[in-house]
Formats: structure tokens, sequence, C-alpha cells
């Protein structure tokens, strides 16, 4: 039995713990928590859970063997390396930490360690993002040539990070899962409306080298929510809206062929229209398979799917971003 500690039963803590204590190899037996005033829910709900105020003391606990790290990303860093220098195994909340070199330092001290360094990345175990791979994977999209993702509400602001931070690193997970090339360089443009330096509103477009482009669009002011992708093929294109109870992919049989005219110096383009197919998915909890996926890479010495190293590549798109912001939407190299 791997017995794990969580840091953090904010937001997303209690998820977490749901899901952990569902889990027959794994279980959470101590949470840490700042705010004293969550320690009597805490036990009314899970009475065999110890709780401390601490992270200190859940870290150099000799009877935990992972650490569960859900607190805000200014704080990953420094409680990552902490817990895998006492020799923990780590899950982190989404993104990893704060820059590309914190993250490098603690894929350096894990793999010395041979310690498993995991990031919630959690749309990656849902039905819907692993049946665009498998469909992806079989070509039967054809060539890849856009990704297209919106993804606005009203809130929450963050006080430490920007809305590409905050909303971005699930779409840039996604795509960085579903497509195997890297992007070049990034294109981020994004306002603060807050006059403290915290863009809300931001917009972030992903060059390749194969003429193959990504765009994201964030907003935390929004008066409605979209969660939709638009992913387009030579031979298909895919809709994705996470918002949709049931139906969130649609697969449309819809392109275009084209050809020029020199003559006439003209593009002329023929367009194709064809049947909508919608593919049954998994309905299986995207964080239970996290959590599964945490205890079995323990227990049998297995890579994550929500590796490390995938956490980086997001943290290293999200810091360029921020650069090409501050100079005003300059291409920065990634």
């Amino acid at each position: 039995m791997v017995k794990i500690g969580l840091i953090g039963f904010g937001y997303w803590g209690p998820n977490l713990v749901r899901n952990f204590s569902i889990q027959k190899e794994g279980k959470v037996t101590v949470i840490a928590e700042a705010r004293e005033e969550r320690h009597l829910q805490i036990s009314k709900i899970y009475p065999e859970i110890t709780v401390c105020s601490n992270s200190d003391d859940l870290i150099n606990n000799s009877n935990i063997d992972a650490v569960v790290i859900a607190t805000p990303v200014f704080s990953h860093y420094k409680l990552a390396k902490q817990a895998l220098l006492a020799g923990k195994h780590v899950l982190l909340e989404k993104p990893m930490t704060s820059s590309v070199d914190e993250s490098k330092e603690l894929i350096d001290i894990a793999k010395s360690k041979n310690l498993i360094l995991m990031v919630d990345h959690t749309f990656l175990y849902t039905g819907a993002v692993q049946k665009m791979k498998e469909l992806i994977s079989s070509e039967q999209l054809g060539k890849l040539q856009y990704f297209d993702s919106s993804r606005i509400n009203l809130g929450l602001f963050q006080p430490d990070v920007n809305v590409l931070w905050d909303l971005a690193p699930h779409d840039i997970s996604i795509l960085n899962f579903l497509v195997s090339n890297t992007p070049h360089s990034v294109n981020a443009t994004g306002i603060s409306h807050t006059n403290n330096g915290i863009e809300n509103v931001a917009y972030m477009t992903l060059n390749y080298q194969d003429n193959f482009i990504a765009h994201f669009n964030c907003s935390w002011t929004s008066p409605v929510k979209v969660r939709s992708t638009l992913i387009g093929g030579d031979k298909k294109m895919l809709v994705y809206n996470d918002l949709e109870p049931s139906e969130k992919i649609r697969i449309y049989d819809t392109g275009y062929n084209h050809s020029s005219d020199e003559e006439k110096n003209k593009i002329m383009v023929d367009y194709r229209t064809g049947d909508v197919f919608i593919p049954k998915l998994s309905t299986q909890e995207a964080l239970f398979g996290v959590a599964f996926d945490f205890i079995d890479c323990i227990i049998n010495t297995k890579e994550p799917l929500a590796n490390a190293e995938l956490g980086l590549e997001v943290v290293k798109v999200l810091e360029a971003s921020q650069k090409s912001i501050k100079n005003k939407g300059a291409e920065t190299l990634i």
C-alpha cells in the first residue's frame, strides 16, 4: 500500500483525496493544510486521515511514500524539491513550476534518486483526449494542419500568474500529447484590466516548422464559459467541446482541395462536406486515472502518461509566451 501525503486542501485538494480514496493500492494518510479552519472539515469527511498545519511535518514523515502537491504554482518548486530530497515520489498540480530552470532541476533530482515525478495534466486521462489520440495516430484526420482552442469564462482571477499560466496548460498538454512535433516559437499578446500587470485576457500562437499552427484564446472575463478545440486535418476535421455532457467529440468528413491557375494568378478551391461521426467515449473520471497512474508507476517503476518531461515542455511554452507578451507580441523562440 502506497501511503500518500497531500499538501493543500483548497479548490483541487478535495477532488484528489476523493479519487485516491477509491484506489486499491494507495491511499492518502496525511493532509497538510495551512488554514486551520479547514481541519475540522477534513476530519469530518475523512476521520481516518491525519491533519497537520505544517508541510514540513508531512514531508519528513517516514511513513509517507509519496507527496501530492496541490498548492499555488509559486510554491511548487520549493515543496517538490524538499519532498524529492526526502526520498518521496511527487505528483504536482499544473503547471509544474514557475520556470524552466526549476522544472529541469526537479527532473534531475528525481532521476538521480529513481523517484516518480508526475504532473497532474488531468485532461490526458479523459476519454475524449484518449479518443482524439487514437484518431490522430491512425491518421483518420490525415495530416494535421491546425489546432485552435478557446478556454474562457468569468473568473477565477489568480493573484500570482496570468491567464495563460492558469488556463493554457490544459490545452498545451493536450496539444503536446496529440502532436509529435514540437513548436519552434510563440507569439503572445495579452492585457491586464486590473492594473496589476497580470494579464486576464491573452492570445497565444505556437509556430511550427512544418506548416502546422496552434492558437489559444484564454480569458477570465468572458460572459460565457467556453471549452472548445478545433483540430483540422487534410482528410477530416474534429470539434472537441468539453462542456458537452456526452457527445464531446464530433468528427466532420469535411475538407477542401485547392489548385492554382498560374495564367490567371488565382487559387481555385473545391469544398467537400460529408457525414458527421460521434464516437463513444470512456466515462471514467479523469482524476481517477491520474491517481491510478501515479500509484501504478510507483509500484511498478514505470513512466507516467503525464510525466515530468511533458510538464517541462508546457512550462517552456508558458515561459516563452510571457516573454512575448512583455515584448508586445514579438516572436520568441521556445
